[in-house]
């Protein structure tokens, strides 16, 4: 079942956030984000290699690849970079408004789809309560939560046209290379790369178990329509919360155990209403993203 594997993953999207947070006070952005992607994309080859899978190596494919890349690219370095100058709830909450911006980009405004993601958004507001005032880490956040929300608009079209295991594929090793390519403006020290418990912890659960979900997340957009695969990732704040407070003693009152409840009702709400999907035929010509 789709929406179950998605709230699965949500475990895994919703600890990057403390993981993250805390290797970012050894290591630069991104600096951090090509160790992340370099290490999933390597996982991901020996995993093909094993398979022996041949990845498609097409025009369109590669087209359709870098498009969903930008999107992802945009929005990973508005996120990090903005998480080094908000706290981590601002960030969550932040990040999830791609619940928002998903039904606007698709034009799908059904008052199913606006129900549930207000109960789950005023849940998010109970949980994290973010600060009134707004800084540069959260307006980056802002914009990196229309460019996560134009990348799964991407998703629902291109993984129904193309093969979804190469798109994944192209997507990861893109990332690297653009990484790659950025990370030297941050003028990386040999130290920031020294291999300390808080940077192992964080790069095994965002460039191997992150990678993992992204992977279960390419496979359920194929079933699902995009404005609930966001609706089902809309609990990544409780789960950060819940994690953070188990594994890092932040306190959760009884506040925020009940906007949890309220994200989680409004997430079960909009998987029973929102309908599936039909795939595309590989043979129909995919339409580029509208954020």
């Amino acid at each position: 079942m789709p929406q179950f594997a998605l709230l699965l993953t949500t475990f895994v999207w919703g600890a990057t956030f403390p993981a993250t947070k805390v290797a970012l006070e050894q290591i630069a952005p991104l600096s951090f984000l090509f160790l992340r992607f370099f290490l999933g994309i390597i996982v991901v080859l020996a995993v093909l290699l094993l398979m022996r899978r041949r990845l498609v190596t097409d025009a369109r494919m590669l087209r359709i690849s870098l498009i969903a890349t930008g999107w992802l690219f945009l929005g990973y370095v508005l996120q990090t970079v903005g998480l080094r100058y908000t706290t981590a709830s601002n960030s969550a909450f932040i990040t999830v408004l791609y619940v928002v911006f998903v039904p606007l980009y698709l034009r799908r405004l059904g008052l199913h789809t606006w129900v549930s993601n207000g109960i789950a958004l005023l849940g998010l507001w109970f949980l994290v309560r973010p600060a009134a005032s707004a800084n540069l880490g959260d307006i980056l956040t802002l914009g990196s939560a229309a460019a996560f929300a134009a990348h799964m608009v991407c998703l629902e079209r291109y993984t129904r046209v193309v093969d979804p295991i190469s798109l994944f594929t192209w997507q990861l090793l893109f990332m690297a290379l653009a990484m790659l390519g950025t990370m030297w403006w941050e003028h990386p020290t040999v130290s920031m790369f020294e291999p300390t418990r808080a940077l192992i912890v964080g790069l095994v659960v965002t460039g191997v178990l992150a990678t993992g979900a992204f992977a279960v997340q390419m496979w359920a957009q194929r079933l699902l329509p995009a404005q609930q695969v966001a609706l089902l990732f809309a609990a990544e704040p409780a789960v950060a919360a819940w994690l953070a407070w188990y594994f890092l003693g932040e306190t959760l009152d009884v506040q925020g155990w009940f906007g949890s409840a309220m994200i989680l009702g409004g997430v079960l709400l909009g998987s029973w209403t929102t309908g599936h999907i039909s795939p595309a035929r590989p043979e129909s010509t995919p339409a580029h993203s509208g954020g």
